[in-house]
């Protein structure tokens, strides 16, 4: 509105008046934005031409406005301070001049963009709800703002799946939108430079506008890729372009500046050592040098002779002598009187409703919750809850002296206006420990109760089964009925709702002795008489509403009005009228409705206070209240206002009003201090100087009540009583507080039986003191000083903090146009040992993502350059997001629980734990003095074993021309042809679980003869030639493999591109061809198709295949003649897998290696011709290969083949096959087991009815080069052991590059053993065993059983020593089956060289191992239930031991199981080139991973890698874009509690978009790639500072 900046003080009064209710409209949400704008501009116009060349005269000699007439909200109860702004100004005016970072802001997807001001401004309309005040001026963008920053448009996404639907539209969608990127780039963009300051320096936008369709993961499971991400297309955005990599450095350098407070010099990994890490003794902080105080006693309660002896009596002599005297008047919400009650009626009311209370006379009733039990009956003593409005005192002063005249006691509550109202649980709980039957309310509050379809009050959650009834036209009593006799005085006479820091709910009680001695002493102290008026615009259910106008009043016959919220809504000077019109004598208000009072300019005409004696502040605790009081009288002094009638007061509920400043004895004798913040916060009291950046001016909360006696204790520990200054917790003894918390036995002892103790420890007396809650010390005369209570005090690193001073300075920052004033929530949540502060604000709708993060830069510089403390976490919401209590305040604990629990939906947020967190563990130091030899003898000295384990003895072989002969898996297919023709081998199963294709012996030997004439006729191939099979999942593999065999050729099993994600699988299937240098192709007609298309020659030139060959096109011939290898060493086969790290690497297998491994697993898992095997893996590479195409043909069994994209389609295939066919032994990937898992957890049932039963299952063995994943397995074993599953029978097994089968679960191996180890020890290659449930346990799974022939130890992979049992090492191999080398590495060779042909350098140095590359322990394990249910097998063994075995050929085997109690368990934990170093100690991503997964229910995958020392988290969010803001912190906390590692970047992406290979293994690496060149179409990334 600068355009129409006018001269206010020139317009005429009606204008002005106009203008301010506009702005006061506006600012409580009763107008849009547009709407004020219009309106003003309207009223406005006629004087703009008028006043234009005054308005440039005083513009140019005007100074910078000051920041008077600031409206603040109805539920502030904590005040903006002139002083308090000026002080932030100064501070944030001094940093200007430092050095300027600029810091990454974070990266938003378009769809949560909050809309900016320039963007769509005619569709935003203000807040229903607005806590905001007007009078902030149109600040012009600072100067450090430049142009804003391009965003990224909306990418279509799909859900990531193995066989992706077509996504040809989506495709389309894309290319047109780099097209449009192409025609309109993106502007340059400078950076964003905010002013540093000490903890956080400022941020940069990214641009992320050139993600390409490779960004989105189309088939991301699809194929072992090495290319996941393509590298983005130039989209020409010149200069002004940013890649994540480069914001990340920006991160880093800003990082690089050293903090406040080092790092401790020592640290111990323990929860000892962090909590002393968390709460350091500064050596320097001030300390307390006075005396010990002495208690301050207040004067003798002289009761005035004429007031009732109690408040049945009074309520009585009122209601007869004076009975058309007004008790209490209420104004409706348009000022006007609506209603009176006389005391003659309220007596008479009071009345009807004790009769019928005591004998259930309802006529209007409820119920809700369903049936009552029991006896409903109401008793003298029961209690009842009170439901009544804020605008309705009548009915409930009517029912609160109905129930006291009855002898029951009064619960007064909030009404509940929806089911799901904050706060509402634990309200629920509080009537159920009070065992309420019966809720009285008003007739029109009965109505609004939300209602079910059958008419009865909604059940609220938590909430016990309730009586709803209106105490509204009640029967008269009988004329002879008499209430019954008062109770004792130790009896309850009502119980006060209250909450705790965490929101639980408590009810006070207070008994009826209590509450008289309350009403006696505040009558003296406030010098009440009969007759006197008082209005009040408090809450009149709890604290200083209740006891003032509801029992004091009654006590002395006075006269109450009370304004209700609503009016003061509309009119904040409402109240003063009344003190005008009635002239009263006393009001009850808090400085909130001060500052209201100010800003309604308009209404102070008429205004006349000098009838007022008494103006009780009842908020007079609060720090803040001063500027309120100070500023109201400066104002109203003309209008009557006396200084000394402003009167602060203290109280809580727990010790009722223990404070009060008497009227009379204030103005210039009132107390007043200025504080060091930094004193207070060492709780110590310090004066400061008045024009210091971190004072705080307080003024006392008067003096003590009258026969009270207040001490002041310590904080924390036993009550010691305060030094002089020192800062402690206010304690009362006194005959009027409350006697103990409902149902809480515990907490009352804590809370209501204190003995404060002397210096000596001894009790100062033997009466019990009542701690109040409010902190402060005692001033000179007595004076009470109040600066915070405990519920608001946030202790950090050892210092103390109050919530309100720290919204003081929030509110104080400027500009504040972004936020609502009344709407900020600032709590602390405990995080590594320490508390850490948060602030949540609600954001305004016309507030763009630069200015808010302009903002939240300033707030953290303010509150950092002001209370030396760091903001953990900064978090802006949507307007009315935050939880509100029912009198429109900010609901801080239900704000709090959102927060954890991810559900407070925040559209900014700033996480800052660089900055904040100090405490955590000194990085690792490795110790490079110690060698391997050393660490040998340390280990024999302790009796640790070296860690080294063998599988059996393989049996015993001849070397006769028969064994010799059965060296080559040709060889043998081609005898099985021979001896067993008709033996069907393998059975391939389609989706509906039908048999697609069959193949016998002599099939398969035909086949592959006939494949192997095609090779030497077409092909022209050559001995030892690399042929490339790229077939699907089949028989044609198979066929194809051993065709290659025939004729001499080198086969290299490749997995076909995939129809629907060319661009990511074509390129890798290319790569291997071209890598294992294959001199020809051998596919199906399918797949050549494929290769050949249009599509695939948009990503690869198909004229560059080498010669391709059709077998569905073979020429019928026998083969010649059979190649045979000269000797067994030779090259068999290629095997290339691409590993988690994204390296490509071929294996090389010989003849022997392939026969030794057949034979191994033969011996393992008893295999012979007449079992039968359900394969459901990937056969391209590893065990999975061996399974699917050597196994089978080597020990004569048959095995059912189900392709896992089968699964994919229906989940139930292979578990019907497994039913089906009795399958003893299956084998299955973890993807498999996933589909399954998730796929049928709702089915189980069907699939029980459908016949499938699983008890047949012996060992299901999930094939794996990784740590086994206990969870999944667990939950397969448990969901499926319905249908007959043994859970001992799943079991994991162990391969590599090295050697594809080091472990497989046998037959008749022991079930698998787990250990439970200590995460800690194990990130320093530490391995203690630890019981389940210990904190930081982790559970570990053995990765099956050794193979047969296979030894394995473990080594230091830097140092090359053997290992003990006790350490982490990595796993070395030796076995006959191992690889005899690599193929080649796609990467760094000289970092492989060793792997075949590692040595140790202690110990047997002689032995030559391979190295996994995975790190893991040996652990010798008893044997829990060795399995010897052999009768099959025995069975067996005479039928099987015939010509259809190979027994004959290779000596005999011996099957049965080692007859040791204890057996080495290998544990693999991960592999050694996945594994992240951070300070100094190893961290395995799975064990983050795992942790992130658990912390939010909408977290469906999580992977993480580092950049330059930072720790990516990128999580995959399966919900609404708008939640993605919730896992930042969730997800930043998480990481820091269990692995006291800090987050650097937090990335949320959709379900799909971690890469994950074949075997169900994350792709980190090339997430690491896409994420670092802005390929990934991330919803939020988040830099945290």
């Amino acid at each position: 509105m600068a355009d129409l900046s006018v001269d206010m003080s020139n317009l005429p009064d009606e204008i002005r008046d106009k203008l301010a209710e506009l702005d006061l409209e506006l600012s409580e949400g009763d107008i849009t934005q547009k709407g004020y704008e219009k309106k003003r501009t309207r009223l406005l116009t006629p004087f703009i031409s008028q006043q234009q060349p005054q308005v440039r005269t005083a513009a140019a000699l005007r100074s910078p406005p000051g920041r008077t007439n600031r409206r603040l909200t109805r539920n502030e109860s904590r005040y903006h301070s002139e002083v308090r702004q000026e002080a932030v100004q100064q501070a944030l005016a001094e940093m200007q001049n430092r050095p300027k970072p600029s810091l990454p802001m974070p990266s938003k997807r378009t769809s949560m963009m909050a809309k900016s001001p320039d963007r769509e401004r005619h569709d935003l309309s203000s807040s229903s709800d607005e806590d905001s005040c007007t009078g902030d001026a149109e600040l012009p963008p600072p100067p450090e703002l430049g142009s804003p920053p391009a965003r990224r448009p909306i990418q279509p996404h799909s859900r990531a799946h193995p066989h992706p639907l077509p996504q040809l539209h989506h495709q389309r969608d894309r290319d047109r939108e780099r097209e449009r990127e192409k025609k309109h780039p993106p502007k340059e963009r400078t950076e964003l430079d905010l002013s540093e300051f000490t903890h956080l320096p400022a941020y940069v936008q990214p641009d992320v506008t050139n993600a390409t369709a490779a960004s989105r993961r189309g088939g991301a499971l699809v194929a072992d890729r090495v290319q996941c991400y393509a590298q983005a297309e130039d989209t020409g955005t010149g200069t002004g372009r940013w890649k994540v990599s480069a914001k990340i450095q920006q991160l880093l350098n800003t990082l690089k500046r050293p903090k406040r407070r080092p790092l401790p010099e020592f640290y111990e990994d323990d929860d000892i050592e962090l909590e002393l890490a968390a709460n350091p003794k500064d050596p320097n902080a001030p300390k307390p040098e006075g005396g010990t105080m002495t208690p301050a006693v207040g004067e003798q309660l002289v009761v005035p002779a004429g007031l009732p002896r109690n408040l049945e009596a009074a309520l009585q002599r009122y209601g007869t002598a004076s009975f058309k005297a007004n008790m209490a008047t209420v104004l409706d919400p348009n000022g006007k009187l609506s209603n009176s009650l006389t005391y003659g009626k309220l007596l008479s009311r009071s009345l009807k409703i004790a009769h019928a209370l005591l004998n259930k006379t309802f006529t209007s009733k409820a119920s809700s919750g369903g049936p009552m039990s029991g006896d409903n009956s109401i008793k003298l003593g029961d209690r009842v809850a009170l439901v009544y409005p804020n605008n309705d005192p009548i009915n409930f002063i009517c029912a609160f002296y109905g129930c006291l005249q009855a002898g029951i006691v009064p619960v007064p509550i909030e009404v509940p206006l929806t089911r799901r109202d904050a706060g509402l649980q634990q309200v629920g709980f509080l009537l159920g420990s009070c065992g309420i039957q019966y809720a009285l309310t008003s007739d029109a509050c009965l109505k609004g109760l939300p209602k079910t379809s059958s008419g009865d009050v909604v059940s609220f959650r938590g909430w016990p089964s309730l009586h709803w009834v209106s105490t509204e036209k009640l029967p008269r009593p009988p004329r002879d009925w008499i209430p019954p006799p008062r109770p004792a005085d130790e009896c309850p006479a009502h119980i006060e709702h209250t909450s705790a820091a965490d929101g639980s709910a408590m009810g006070v009680i207070v008994t009826r002795a209590s509450m008289l001695a309350h009403c006696r002493m505040l009558s003296v102290a406030c010098n009440y008489t009969e007759g006197e008026h008082m209005v009040c615009v408090l809450d009149f259910k709890r604290e200083t509403g209740l006891w003032h106008a509801v029992l004091a009043s009654v006590l002395n016959g006075m006269h109450v009005i009370f304004i209700p919220y609503a009016l003061m809504k509309v009119s904040p000077a409402s109240w003063m009228h009344m003190i005008t019109k009635h002239r009263a004598s006393i009001a009850i208000v808090k400085s909130r409705d001060l500052h209201w009072g100010l800003l309604a300019t308009r209404d102070h005409k008429e205004i006349s206070l000098s009838s007022l004696r008494m103006l009780l502040v009842a908020d007079g605790a609060n720090p803040w209240s001063l500027s309120s009081c100070d500023q109201f009288l400066s104002v109203f002094q003309s209008k009557g206002v006396r200084g000394d009638a402003i009167c602060p007061c203290a109280c809580s509920s727990e010790s009722m009003t223990v404070c009060i400043r008497r009227a009379g004895r204030g103005g210039s004798s009132a107390g007043r201090g200025v504080l060091s913040m930094s004193g207070l916060s060492y709780g110590v009291v310090r004066v400061d100087a008045e024009n210091s950046l971190t004072s705080l001016t307080l003024q006392d909360c008067g003096q003590v009540m009258p026969s009270c006696v207040i001490v002041v204790v310590k904080m924390e520990g036993p009550a010691y009583l305060c030094k002089t200054d020192e800062v402690g917790e206010i304690c009362v003894l006194s005959g009027a507080t409350g006697s103990g918390y409902w149902g809480l036995p515990g907490l009352t002892n804590t809370v209501f039986r204190v003995r404060p103790l002397d210096s000596d420890g001894e009790p100062i007396g033997e009466e019990h003191y009542v701690r109040s809650g409010l902190l402060g010390f005692l001033g000179p005369g007595g004076l009470v000083f109040v600066c915070g209570s405990r519920d608001g005090l946030m202790t950090v690193t050892g210092r103390k903090h109050n919530m309100d001073d720290i919204i003081a300075t929030v509110l104080a920052v400027e500009p504040m146009k972004f936020i609502y004033r009344g709407r900020i929530a600032v709590f602390s949540v405990r995080v590594l040992r320490d508390e850490r502060i948060c602030i949540v604000a609600e954001q305004r709708p016309d507030c763009g993502e630069e200015e808010s993060f302009q903002w939240m830069s300033r707030v953290l510089q303010a509150v950092d350059s002001i209370h030396q403390v760091g903001i953990y976490c900064l978090a802006l919401v949507q307007p009315n997001f935050l939880p509100k209590t029912p009198l429109g305040g900010i609901h801080l604990s239900e704000c709090k629980r959102r927060f954890l629990e991810g559900t407070l939906h925040p559209s900014n947020v700033l996480m800052c734990p660089h900055t904040c967190v100090t405490n955590l563990p000194k990085p690792r130091e490795i110790h490079s003095d110690v060698g391997p030899a050393s660490v040998i003898v340390g280990n024999l000295v302790q009796g640790n074993r070296l860690a080294s384990a063998q599988g059996r003895d393989m049996g015993y072989t001849d070397d006769s021309d028969a064994a010799r002969k059965y060296q080559f898996i040709s060889q043998i297919l081609r005898w099985r042809a021979q001896s067993t023709s008709d033996h069907v081998i393998f059975t391939l199963l389609n989706a509906k679980g039908a048999v697609s294709k069959v193949l016998t012996c002599a099939e398969l030997h035909k086949k592959a003869e006939r494949i192997g004439n095609l090779l030497l006729e077409k092909g022209r191939v050559n001995t030892g030639d690399h042929v490339a099979l790229i077939f699907p999942p089949g028989l044609d593999l198979i066929c194809a493999f051993y065709g290659c065999l025939y004729v001499g050729a080198v086969p290299v099993t490749i997995r076909p591109p995939h129809p629907q994600n060319l661009h990511t699988t074509l390129p890798t299937v290319r790569m291997i061809v071209d890598v294992s240098k294959a001199t020809l192709v051998l596919s199906n007609q399918s797949v050549i198709k494929l290769l050949r298309s249009k599509e695939a020659s948009n990503v690869l030139d198909s004229k560059a295949w080498p010669m391709t060959l059709d077998t569905d096109d073979m020429p019928k011939k026998k083969l010649p003649i059979m190649y045979r290898a000269p000797t067994a060493e030779m090259l068999a086969y290629l095997d290339f897998s691409v590993s988690t790290t994204g390296m490509l690497a071929g294996i090389k297998m010989s003849h022997a290696a392939v026969t030794s491994l057949c034979r191994s697993m033969k011996i393992a898992c008893e295999l012979y011709p007449s079992r039968h095997i359900a394969l459901c893996l990937d056969p391209y590479c590893g065990l999975g290969f061996a399974l699917w195409c050597l196994s089978s043909i080597y020990s004569g069994h048959h095995s059912i083949l189900i392709p896992p994209s089968e699964v994919e389609v229906n989940p139930a295939l292979w578990l019907s096959a497994v039913s089906q066919y009795k399958v003893r032994d299956t084998f299955c990937s973890y993807g498999v087991m996933e589909l399954c898992t998730k796929g049928l957890g709702s089915s189980v049932n069907q699939l029980k009815s459908k016949g499938i039963n699983l008890a047949c299952v012996r060992t299901c063995v999930v094939v794996a080069e990784e740590r086994p994943r206990i969870n999944l397995t667990n939950s397969f074993s448990k969901l499926f052991s319905a249908l007959g599953l043994s859970p001992r029978a799943v079991s994991t097994s162990f391969g590599c590059r090295v050697n594809i089968a080091i472990c497989l679960q046998g037959a008749s191996s022991p079930e698998p053993s787990t250990v439970y180890v200590d995460l800690r020890a194990l990130r320093n290659d530490r391995v203690s065993l630890v019981e389940r449930g210990s904190p930081h346990s982790l559970c570990l799974m053995e990765s099956g059983k050794l193979l047969p022939g296979v030894k394995v130890i473990t080594a230091n992979p830097e140092t090359k020593g053997q290992c003990g049992d006790s350490h982490l090492g990595e796993i070395w191999v030796q076995s006959p089956h191992n690889a005899s080398g690599y193929f080649t590495i796609y990467g760094d060779e000289s970092d492989y060289a060793d792997h075949f042909s590692a040595q140790l350098v202690t110990g047997n140095t002689g032995e030559v191992y391979a190295r996994t590359g995975y790190l893991g322990f040996l652990r010798r394990t008893e044997i829990s239930s060795v399995n010897t249910s052999l009768d099959d097998s025995s069975s067996m063994l005479p039928r099987d031991s015939d010509t259809d075995s190979l027994a004959s050929a290779c000596g005999s085997v011996s099957i049965l199981p080692d007859s040791h109690d204890t057996h080495d368990a290998v544990f693999v934990v991960g592999a050694l080139d996945e594994t992240i170093m951070l300070r100094g100690m190893r961290y395995h991503p799975i064990d983050i991973e795992n942790s992130v997964m658990r912390c939010h229910k909408k977290i469906a995958e999580c992977a993480v890698f580092t950049w330059t020392n930072l720790l990516v988290v990128v999580v995959e969010l399966d919900g609404n874009d708008s939640e993605a803001l919730n896992l930042v912190p969730l997800v930043t906390n998480t990481v820091l509690e269990e692995h006291h590692l800090i987050v650097g970047v937090v990335v949320v992406v959709d379900p799909g978009v971690v890469p994950i290979n074949s075997r169900g293994e994350k792709q980190r690496m090339h997430l690491r790639d896409g994420f670092l060149s802005d390929q990934i179409d991330a919803i939020y990334i988040a830099y945290n500072m």
